[in-house]
């Protein structure tokens, strides 16, 4: 019986452990502070709010693409090319002092407009650059110019009317009248052929009635001629100026 009593006691000890396992397994976790639920989610401010930054950013975007549009279109000098002065005066322009002879007026006008248009000049820059190469009595004109009438330079001048009060200074109405009458009057007299054309050319601009019609200025240029020259022109039916001019070079 107490063999029986002692083998009955050691398995009730080796239980024991066991059961202090298996309730530390079963006792609940330790808990930390229990959190507020969140707050209910808005939905009409959050889709206000998702409606202004794509509105944003559509603003920005198109910003940007205005921005890369106008560096697109910035001449190249702004990016470290010449500037139009500096191609302007790679051209050699000729300067005008302010000479009487109206021929030099129109020819130094006739240049610089020629000048213009191989750099591709456009007309806001065209008075800048032409008044540049005014020298002398020309340079004092334009100076006391601006001053009287164009507020030292505040007031813009616009091309066409630069070219207007140069005409009137320097190829005035009687000068022109003069020239016109020059040039109706105008023969070849002892002047070579391309010398008779070289003059009729530059005095025909103070006739623009006659060389606007290419007969009438083609039939101008042959009666000019040297009579054994326009008896042989008479002859043919040149319809151009620039035929008749071939023939009397011949």
């Amino acid at each position: 019986m107490a063999s029986r009593g002692r083998h009955g006691g050691v398995s009730a000890r080796e239980d024991e452990p066991r059961r202090e396992e298996r309730a530390e397994q079963q006792a609940p976790a330790p808990q930390g502070p229990v959190l507020p639920p969140p707050p209910p989610v808005d939905y009409g401010v959050f889709m206000q709010g998702l409606v202004q930054a794509m509105q944003t950013q559509a603003h920005t975007q198109a910003a940007l693409q205005a921005q890369l549009e106008a560096q697109a279109q910035v001449p190249a000098q702004d990016h470290g090319g010449p500037s139009i002065m500096e191609r302007f005066k790679r051209m050699l322009p000729p300067s005008f002092k302010g000479e009487s002879d109206p021929l030099l007026a129109e020819g130094w006008m006739r240049e610089t407009e020629k000048t213009f248009r191989a750099i591709r000049c456009t007309d806001e820059d065209k008075v800048t650059l032409a008044t540049y190469m005014l020298h002398e009595r020309a340079d004092v004109w334009w100076s006391s110019l601006l001053r009287t009438r164009f507020e030292d330079g505040a007031v813009d001048v616009a091309w066409d009317a630069f070219v207007r009060l140069f005409r009137v200074k320097f190829v005035p109405e009687h000068i022109q009248d003069k020239m016109e009458q020059e040039f109706l009057s105008l023969t070849q007299g002892s002047m070579t052929v391309l010398e008779y054309e070289a003059r009729f050319s530059k005095l025909s601009k103070y006739a623009p009635h006659i060389v606007e019609d290419e007969r009438r200025k083609m039939k101008k240029f042959v009666m000019g001629l040297k009579p054994s020259l326009r008896t042989r022109l008479v002859a043919f039916d040149h319809r151009t100026f620039d035929e008749a001019l071939n023939v009397a070079c011949r």
